[in-house]
């Protein structure tokens, strides 16, 4: 099956993986996939406490949606899936200097990390299978990108 707009639109977990279509980027669907999380941190953020209880659902959702997308599709972690991208980006927002200098030092962490994918990262990404693999190297990045923030977040 071919990842565009008809194969995004014919279920739900497609539209959601797909990071609401920002993955049918021609060039670097994961880096448009983690600008989506921006607006999203902007519309979330003024719940206070609940904001990580819409991002727990977002990463448990994204269990489920990657893994359809990606069964659909017979690649396990194609490229234009990108809610792993959106929903652990958010989880790394809070930590940022809430500046512009802030946001994209995450941005920049985050993305380096994702895409290095340095130890442990990369052994899980080719280890665990499923809508769970999708999501947790991205996750595992967003903690490198976290610890990185609280070290440099002094100094900004």
């Amino acid at each position: 099956m071919q990842a565009d707009w008809r194969f995004v639109r014919a279920h739900p977990a497609h539209f959601l993986a797909f990071g609401l279509g920002s993955g049918l980027a021609p060039k670097a669907p994961g880096t448009a996939g983690t600008l989506v999380a921006l607006p999203l941190y902007f519309l979330l953020a003024p719940l206070g406490g609940w904001y990580w209880l819409a991002v727990a659902l977002a990463l448990l959702i994204g269990i489920w949606a990657c893994d359809v997308a990606g069964r659909a599709l017979g690649v396990h972690d194609h490229g234009g899936i990108v809610w792993d991208e959106i929903a652990a980006f958010l989880l790394v927002l809070p930590f940022a200097p809430q500046t512009l200098v802030g946001f994209v030092l995450a941005f920049a962490l985050f993305r380096l990390f994702d895409i290095w994918k340095p130890f442990p990262i990369r052994w899980f990404d080719r280890q665990v299978p499923g809508g769970l693999g999708v999501m947790l190297d991205d996750l595992l990045a967003a903690g490198y990108a976290i610890l990185c923030l609280m070290g440099i977040a002094p100094w900004l």
